[in-house]
């Protein structure tokens, strides 16, 4: 069997009926337990990214919302919502939203866990579903995650982003795919190896930069096309509900690669963004979930985004998978992924090369973002496995270069392939952090109603473990009493 052939066989397990209950149930739950979250704390969801500051273990909030939505705000959220498409048809836009929705309070939930549990390891706060995971009843969890999360980010994850950059330069600039995988390789070694500062730094000048000439582009693909809106809005939702003809046939795909995808680039549910979130320094864990929960709204507008432009221009194909029938073939000689998008943009510039160009770069700022953030997600799972041991540097070079080879022999796998193995990795992250999620819900809701009461009496959240009865969080203690002393008025009297 081929490579290939043996990541669908366990894709086929992976991604079953079975994961999008378990994952639209728990959502549900976190969603229903928390009341609300993601709607009723939206306002201190954007007023978390503005507060906060570095410290010498931790960076700032808006650092590690920057870092955790590089990650997300990746290939999926355009190859892959291409993808979605093209095997979901427009119906899966519908439940990649509703996905999003449910998925902002699991991303809450996950980044509070990372937050709840940090540690400070080598003078940096590391945290994440590796060693929150060790805290419930089958502590073997965290060992797991983070050996998953080691060969996920260090050889699965880069395959993917790897290949489609180097697919969109080789279409915009016909530049071998071998020679930009070396560049990007290089560059990722260079930046992932100046450490957690370097790589917030990175991602806090990129990642804004990059969604707003996105978002721009978009509304320009829609101007030109608005006479199309409103017919591009009711075949979503009547593809999503079973009610467009053509597209009966994949009612469930439409369902399971809404989600897929939605998991894909959100991340909400997999916990990759918890590693970021446990890097920030925050006085109450819930500030930083809420941070992330919004990281996943960002998300959503870019994969709208890309929905939109090439639904609105029809520039797609769309594949009953089950029988290899073309349901729908506006591009029948482009594989599913950047070239429905690049085909999109084109049509503001017939017969030019708009965008391929705009794709290219576009993919290559996404892309390497979301691979900075594998770098430092890896190094979080060493951290856990060694914590101060004197192999964590090693083994963290070790893995960084395992993913510059990664990232070079993913230049030159083909799309199909590249997605099976990711989803694989995805796959397994996915199923043993929603396991824990489960089991750790009783310390998230005791986080939240403490959140609660403090935002209640006017106060700045300040957490301590020991108020709210929660074992293992020594390290907040300290941070506790620092954020106490920085409130207290007598020493503001005193100071005066």
């Amino acid at each position: 069997m081929s490579i290939l052939d043996i990541a669908n066989l366990m894709n086929t397990y992976l991604w079953g009926n079975l994961m999008i209950v378990l994952v639209l149930g728990v959502a549900i739950f976190y969603t229903v337990v928390l009341k609300f979250p993601q709607i009723r704390l939206f306002k201190p969801m954007v007023m978390s990214l503005s507060k906060g500051q570095s410290s010498q273990s931790g960076i700032t909030p808006f650092q590690g919302f920057a870092m955790a939505l590089g990650g997300r705000i990746g290939i999926g959220s355009i190859a892959g919502v291409a993808t979605a498409i093209a095997a979901g048809g427009p119906g899966s836009v519908f439940w990649m939203w509703v996905y999003a929705l449910l998925g902002a309070a699991l991303a809450l939930a996950e980044s509070t866990l990372a937050q709840l549990w940090k540690q400070n390891v080598q003078g940096e706060y590391k945290g994440g579903p590796a060693y929150y995971l060790a805290k419930t009843p089958l502590p073997w969890l965290g060992v797991m995650t983070a050996a998953l999360g080691v060969i996920g980010f260090g050889f699965t994850g880069p395959i993917v982003q790897a290949f489609n950059i180097s697919d969109s330069f080789k279409n915009a600039f016909s530049i071998p795919p071998i020679i930009t995988g070396i560049a990007v390789a290089v560059l990722f070694g260079i930046v992932v190896l100046g450490g957690m500062k370097r790589i917030g730094r990175i991602a806090e000048l990129v990642v804004p930069f990059m969604a707003g000439a996105y978002l721009i582009l978009t509304i320009a693909v829609l101007v030109v096309n608005v006479t199309k809106i409103p017919s591009m809005f009711a075949l979503i939702f009547k593809s999503a509900f079973n009610m467009e003809a053509v597209y009966g046939g994949i009612f469930g795909s439409a369902i399971m690669w809404g989600i897929k995808r939605s998991i894909y680039s959100s991340e909400a549910g997999m916990g990759t963004g918890a590693n970021a979130a446990a890097a920030a320094e925050v006085s109450h864990p819930i500030k930083q979930g809420l941070a992330q929960g919004f990281s996943v709204y960002n998300t959503l507008i870019i994969c709208t985004c890309t929905a939109l432009m090439i639904l609105c221009t029809g520039m797609y194909n769309v594949y009953d998978l089950s029988n290899g029938s073309v349901l729908y073939s506006q591009l029948p000689n482009i594989e599913p992924g950047v070239g429905y998008v690049q085909a999109s943009i084109d049509t503001l510039a017939p017969g030019g090369s708009l965008g391929s160009i705009f794709i290219a770069i576009a993919i290559f700022f996404f892309a390497i973002t979301t691979l900075l953030s594998f770098g430092f997600y890896s190094s979080v799972g060493l951290a856990a496995l060694f914590k101060e041991s004197k192999w964590l540097k090693p083994s963290i070079w070790f893995v960084t270069g395992l993913q510059v080879i990664s990232i070079i022999l993913g230049s030159i796998w083909s799309s199909e392939t590249a997605w099976a193995v990711a989803d694989v990795g995805v796959g397994f992250a996915t199923w043993v952090n929603l396991l824990g999620l489960i089991c750790l819900a009783p310390p998230v809701i005791k986080v939240m109603r403490d959140y609660d009461r403090q935002k209640a009496m006017n106060l700045d959240p300040v957490f301590d473990p020991a108020f709210c009865d929660v074992q293992g969080a020594e390290l907040w203690s300290d941070i506790a009493k620092t954020y106490k002393t920085l409130n207290d008025p007598k020493k503001e009297t005193v100071n005066k």
